[in-house]
């Protein structure tokens, strides 16, 4: 009742915003190099076992959500494509966009290394969202792409919804931007396969944020509650009262 109560309170609350665009963002299926603690960026591997129910577990959600998709998007990388296409199909949309403007940051040579190794051969490896990966892009290019991308949908579908299916690396960045948090403090925040960001948009700034599946890293560990309103440029994204009680809670998310 609770469930019903909140979605029947936020569909008013779209309403409200008459150029609205409403974004649902969700991961790929896991990948045996995801399994693996392995560097994946732009390139690709098989489905995990245990693939089908993380992504049906996302489809159930939404179905309880009663969204009505308008279009789907994913990156042009296969993982997501086909996770797009798993989507599309209970939802009776017959067109896929893939767009590389979604594709995960771009390791290049650091393919299917070792996490561990990466990070101890690479300091600045998710420290510093401007360091470039050798022969790839930095996080703060692969933000801007994404996030530009995203804009354009947003002037694109007002009035519609839209679901997308990216990457890890892109919806911490998406959020980081969009809610107005500080890139570096969030390079590592937990992004389930279950995750579902719910991004409502007036124009090309996002003004609310909610998460339908498993929770991220950011709600998680405290970075902020959910329901979010967005603050606009000249307000604080959280107040000094929650800022305090984040530094005291010893609340963490486990690895997902």
């Amino acid at each position: 009742m609770i469930k019903i109560a909140r979605q029947f309170f936020y569909n008013i609350f779209i309403n409200c915003y008459l150029v609205a665009m409403r974004a649902i963002i969700t991961r790929h299926y896991k990948t045996i190099i995801n399994a693996s603690d392995q560097i994946l960026g732009w390139g690709d591997s098989p489905r995990d076992k245990g693939w089908k129910s993380d992504v049906e577990f996302v489809s159930t959600r939404l179905r309880e959500q009663g969204v009505n998709f308008d279009a789907v998007y994913s990156s042009d990388l296969e993982r997501s494509r086909q996770t797009a296409m798993f989507h599309a199909r209970l939802l009776g949309i017959h067109i896929i966009h893939d767009d590389r403007a979604l594709n995960e940051v771009n390791y290049g040579k650091l393919y299917k290394k070792k996490k561990k190794w990466v990070a101890e051969h690479y300091p600045l490896h998710k420290i510093d969202p401007d360091f470039v990966y050798p022969k790839g892009e930095s996080f703060r290019q692969m933000q801007q792409r994404s996030v530009d991308c995203l804009s354009s949908m947003a002037k694109r579908y007002s009035h519609q919804t839209v679901l997308i299916v990216a990457h890890a690396g892109v919806i911490r960045g998406l959020v980081s931007h969009f809610l107005g948090l500080d890139y570096a403090d969030n390079l590592k925040r937990k992004i389930s396969h279950r995750y579902i960001g719910d991004f409502l948009f007036d124009g090309v700034r996002c003004v609310r944020y909610d998460e339908l599946g498993k929770p991220s890293g950011f709600i998680g560990e405290g970075v902020i509650e959910a329901p979010f309103n967005c603050p606009r440029a000249d307000k604080p994204v959280v107040s000094s009262e929650f800022q305090s009680a984040q530094k005291n809670s010893s609340h963490s998310a486990g690895n997902i």
